[in-house]
């Protein structure tokens, strides 16, 4: 009986590690990576990373665009109903972030 209560014991100790508090992230540094890029019209995209988007996915198109002071662009791009995020160097090579 003592064998019984022992496992039912550790059983529900055991699971107490999954009900345990998330750990938190320090979201100042995600706020800080977003804060230093600066808008810019998409007219001023490079044309190296217009042709390299124009290569790689023809059918999206730019819905804004963002620099930094590193000369890295964040560009939030449209394909169909699908939009996402893409990165990439003056040179039109693409980085992930």
């Amino acid at each position: 009986m003592k064998k019984v209560v022992l496992v039912a014991a550790l059983a529900l100790g055991g699971l107490t590690a999954f009900a345990a508090a998330p750990v938190t992230v320090n979201n100042d540094l995600v706020i800080t990576m977003q804060d230093e890029y600066q808008e810019i019209a998409v007219e001023e995209v490079p044309a190296a990373i217009q042709e390299a988007l124009a290569a790689d996915y023809p059918e999206a198109t730019i819905s804004k665009a963002y620099k930094n002071a590193e000369g890295t662009y964040k560009l939030d791009v449209q394909i169909g109903e699908q939009a996402g995020t893409l990165f990439a160097n003056e040179n039109g090579e693409w980085i992930t972030e």
